[in-house]
């Protein structure tokens, strides 16, 4: 039995996904690296870290299953996508790597959109945000020239894994549209916005297929990993990509949510690229010539992890959340909006805060926990209107995923609140999984990444609306939408 391996390099750790080629699990590892801040709102991490992170849990595995030192066939990635790697002539790293998270870089973003506005969106389908990759470049610059002029290369962490094992850099297409600087329709670096901000061309890596073979695993890595045989490896994915691979998102009218800390509502787009006028993320997909539309909700289940931490500390989320059915939807006249460390989708406003409204003498513990839950999945529907407004989408299948996908109540009333049939899956191993598939591809197991999936993801639990109640809460998410507009201002600092 040949085997491929999907090494999925997120924010806190790295996992290792070993499969057959049944589409069987044979073992996962994984291992944790910290993040470094240096003062308040930094958050970096040296990839050296991820290095050492991948080769134990490499190694691991095939101290586990010793047939794997010689049965690999390919390994690929996921990976935390915009985080910035910045190399030297020689391929060393200059500088920690600048992650997703680090909101440094305001000012750039304000520069970037002063500049070029409606163009820059025009051209890579997305608004400049913090989290990006150029608005990293331009601080690096900005802030750091000594090291900005030792710049040969810009990579993206799970890039950098891919350069190490093989000693090519390159760049695949879902992850270069995280950057701000790729022309996402005609899959080329935009020679116009790097000329705008006097980056460099050959600082972007040559770019390619995230089932393109990259190399092979070096003579002297193999010996160190234990591994016996040639090893291809295959570019990968961003994670979000490789997530909605995992999850099975490769059709038409599918949809994932996905509620971790954050919570993602993101939508396969099969034909073209859209035009959603910044309002929400638009990336090229890990499938080759296909896109996904995405809207985040910044703090989803951080909400629910703030709310019990705060008001029921001492009860599990079983206890706190039982008995919420018998409650009606809309938590009698409860709301609550999950802006608690601001939000993005569908405002993009880092001012605002969250809040309950509606409260009455008659509220418990438990109404306030439902319409935690209802403010959260009201969030996502957001974007789930926005792709609707945008192209007439009509979703006939909702992914649910991660701990939105642990509770019975709460799936249920995700596909009332969407509108949905929702289902979740019978394997949930998240943006590892898709690397994993993306390594069957690339070895050639399947000519498709739709050929893979259709055979490896496997649906559980399905949960269809009740017509009563999901018609009832499109009238509470018209009044929900309210409430941003009427009471932004009072987050504005007085200051102001």
């Amino acid at each position: 039995m040949s085997y491929v391996l999907g090494l999925d390099l997120g924010t806190g750790s790295l996992k290792g996904l070993l499969m057959d080629q049944k589409g069987s699990i044979v073992t996962t590892k994984s291992s944790e690296y910290d993040l470094i801040s240096t003062q308040p709102g930094y958050s970096e991490q040296q990839p050296a870290d991820w290095v050492e992170a991948a080769k134990r849990v490499i190694q691991e595995i095939v101290a586990e299953i010793p047939e794997a030192s010689e049965k690999i066939e390919a390994i690929s990635f996921s990976g935390q996508m915009h985080s910035l790697v910045l190399l030297d002539q020689e391929g060393s790293v200059l500088r920690n790597a600048i992650l997703w998270n680090d909101v440094r870089t305001t000012l750039q973003c304000e520069v970037i959109m002063d500049q070029m506005g409606d163009r820059l969106i025009e051209i890579t389908k997305n608004k400049a945000l913090e989290g990006f990759t150029l608005p990293k470049l331009l601080w690096v610059k900005e802030h750091e020239p000594e090291i900005w002029n030792k710049v040969a290369r810009f990579l993206l962490p799970k890039d950098y894994l891919g350069f190490w094992l093989t000693g090519h850099q390159q760049m695949e297409y879902s992850d270069a549209a995280g950057t701000l600087l790729l022309d996402v329709t005609n899959k080329l670096w935009s020679q116009e916005i790097l000329e705008t901000f006097d980056i460099p061309a050959g600082s972007c890596p040559p770019l390619v297929n995230s089932i393109d073979c990259i190399g092979t695993v070096k003579k002297e890595i193999a010996e160190e990993l234990g591994l016996k045989n040639e090893v291809r490896v295959i570019a990968g994915g961003a994670d979000n990509a490789c997530a909605a691979i995992g999850a099975g998102i490769v059709h038409e009218n599918t949809a994932m949510c996905s509620i971790g800390t954050s919570g993602v509502f993101l939508a396969y787009e099969p034909v073209g690229t859209k035009n959603y006028d910044g309002h929400l993320h638009y990336f090229n997909h890990a499938e080759p010539e296909k896109y996904y539309s995405m809207g985040v909700t910044l703090a989803a289940g951080h909400s629910l992890n703030w709310f019990k931490k705060t008001f029921a500390k001492d009860l599990s989320y079983e206890e706190l959340l039982s008995g919420i059915e018998k409650i009606a939807a809309g938590s009698d006249g409860l709301f609550f909006t999950p802006y608690i460390v601001g939000e993005r989708t569908p405002y993009t406003d880092s001012q605002v805060r969250g809040s309950f409204i509606g409260m009455d003498v008659h509220h418990t513990l438990k109404h306030f926990a439902k319409a935690v839950l209802e403010g959260i999945t009201f969030s996502l529907k957001d974007s789930q209107l926005l792709m609707e407004q945008y192209t007439g989408k009509q979703f006939n299948q909702i992914v649910s995923v991660g701990g939105g996908a642990k509770n019975k109540d709460w799936l249920q009333m995700q596909a009332d609140i969407f509108d949905a049939k929702v289902v979740t899956l019978e394997t949930e191993q998240g943006p590892a999984k898709g690397a994993t598939m993306l390594a069957a591809v690339g070895a050639g197991w399947y000519e498709t990444v739709t050929d893979c999936a259709n055979e490896w993801v496997d649906f559980k639990e399905e949960y269809s609306p009740n017509v009563e109640t999901a018609e009832h809460y499109g009238l509470l998410h018209k009044k929900y939408q309210e409430i941003y507009p009427a009471t932004k201002a009072l987050f504005v600092p007085i200051s102001e």
